[in-house]
């Protein structure tokens, strides 16, 4: 993508509902000279625009000049900012808060102390009702300014009242930090590095638990303790492959939102992420009926306003919600049946492409290309995997290495044998210079290798020896993560069956949920 399509202004354009246009045109037309009314130009001229075009702002108007245009878009860009701030403080808790410190300073620098401390009282209320801990700590430190200043006489102890309120600010702030720093911490690695490969990694992530569980969670009184804290037991939990705990706290989180429901619209993201690692857990734990009622859910949360209203939930909960679809396809094993929702989830990344991170591109790439692979069609399987392998970006080291091993794989059933023997090397070198050597991927390398001399006899024992080979390792910590990346085994019964991967995995489904 290149850097013109990245403008900020433009970006945020793009962003806006109809609404708060229509209420950008009316601000600008308020509060504008003529001159500036350039702006209204511009801005219409870029809202028509499906990809940003700098040579078309100027063959479409005479009024705009090269060497205005940089000030314009500045001005542009913060002007819609001071439209939006108006409309949207009313609605967001953080805005708020804030539009309430500003009255009081304003009251304050006029001499009306009294008044700036009700505002302040009022500003607090709302701020612990809403567990704003770091406003409660910003209206304390000017409550005491001005008690310190002025003589006020607005209660007895007062003094007292405001240090005691101090001191229990700063020691849940405190505890919310660590636990967030924490989770944070272990989310990076995460995204770094995918599960613990080693003993080290196991080391690094208990060592971090240990830190996590020194605190009493008795001991919480506020809606960000707990949920930092569940957040920092999901991500251990899930890097350690520990999916029962990393079940039981996706659903804490989840459930935190049920107990503090006015916090479901201050954070919403975080509720969204929270229903996701549920949704991820229920896949991994292979419990399709709970995976099922809960996209039900999700959907129904989709289409309220909270969703509707706020486009950064709008593309965190697109994301979220085809990633959990696809889950649901696997789980079933409905890939053909699955790729039905390809054309609709292709449309929607590239609507999002711009907000969306490396990251979570890749993975939905990587799921995609599962899709073709377990539908049979490897050809679309590789040009997927292709887009993550080209991929320049120095994460999830761990989904770069099982999207050539199933590259690989791909090209194995393609019986592109004349250049496997180098996609081998080539793959072994990678993972190995990305330490995600395992002993399942070196089976998988060596019986790929030996292939080439087996006759259909010879060929038939060893697809029985390996998968005999890699279900005994199945039960092993380290081991284990290459299977959740990769369906390994199943691929091999398709191939001691006689049978698509497609078959082989709807079959085990079918008899797993007639004994549930």
């Amino acid at each position: 993508m290149s850097n013109q399509q990245k403008d900020p202004v433009f970006l945020l354009i793009k962003t806006l509902e109809k609404g708060e246009k229509k209420n950008f045109k009316l601000f600008i037309q308020r509060n504008s000279e003529k001159e500036d009314l350039k702006i209204l130009l511009l801005f219409d001229l870029l809202d028509k625009m499906e990809v940003y075009n700098e040579a078309l702002i100027f063959k479409k108007t005479t009024q705009i000049k090269k060497s205005q245009l940089s000030n314009l878009k500045a001005n542009l860009y913060k002007q819609i900012l001071n439209s939006l701030r108006i409309i949207k403080s009313q609605t967001n808790i953080d805005m708020q808060l804030h539009y309430m410190l500003d009255n009081a300073r304003i009251l304050y620098n006029k001499g009306l102390y009294i008044q700036s401390l009700k505002t302040l009282e009022k500003t607090k209320e709302l701020a612990i009702a809403h567990h704003q801990n770091n406003v409660v700590q910003q209206v304390l430190f000017f409550e005491k300014k001005i008690e310190a200043l002025f003589i006020t006489r607005s209660m007895q102890n007062r003094a007292e009242v405001l240090m005691q309120e101090s001191v229990s600010c700063v020691q849940n702030l405190q505890s919310t930090t660590v636990l967030s720093n924490i989770s944070l911490q272990l989310y990076s690695w995460f995204i770094q590095y995918g599960f613990a490969r080693n003993k080290e990694d196991i080391a690094f992530v208990k060592n971090l638990l240990d830190e996590v569980n020194s605190f009493d969670v008795h001991k919480f009184s506020n809606f960000y303790q707990f949920v930092h804290y569940y957040q920092c037991k999901v991500w251990a939990s899930y890097i350690l492959q520990n999916f029962i705990e990393y079940y039981k706290f996706a659903f804490k989180w989840v459930q935190l939102f049920d107990i503090y429901k006015d916090m479901l619209h201050t954070e919403c993201a975080m509720y969204i992420k929270g229903l996701h690692n549920l949704l991820n857990a229920y896949f991994l734990l292979g419990k399709y009926k709970e995976l099922e009622s809960t996209l039900i859910v999700f959907e129904k949360q989709l289409a309220t306003e909270n969703f509707k209203n706020n486009f950064n939930n709008q593309i965190i909960g697109f994301q979220y919600f085809y990633l959990s679809k696809i889950d649901y396809y696997f789980l079933q094993g409905r890939f053909t049946y699955g790729l039905k929702i390809i054309p609709t989830l292709e449309k929607q990344l590239k609507t999002y492409e711009v907000y969306l991170d490396t990251h979570r591109i890749m993975v939905f790439y990587y799921k995609i290309a599962c899709l073709y692979f377990g539908s049979g069609n490897y050809d679309k399987a590789i040009d997927y995997l292709h887009k993550i392998i080209n991929q320049k970006a120095h994460l999830r080291n761990d989904l770069q290495c099982y999207a050539r091993l199933l590259h690989l794989i791909a090209h194995y059933e393609l019986k592109n044998y004349d250049i496997l023997e180098s996609l081998i090397k080539s793959v072994y070198r990678f993972m190995g210079n990305m330490d995600n050597l395992s002993t399942v991927e070196l089976a998988i390398f060596e019986f790929i290798r030996k292939s080439f001399s087996y006759n259909i006899l010879h060929l038939e024992e060893a697809f029985v020896t390996l998968h005999k080979k890699l279900n005994n390792l199945k039960s092993k910590k380290v081991e284990n993560r290459s299977f959740v990346y990769l369906d390994v085994l199943s691929w091999l019964e398709s191939k001691i069956q006689k049978q698509a991967v497609e078959v082989v995995i709807r079959k085990k489904f079918l008899e797993k949920s007639k004994s549930l």
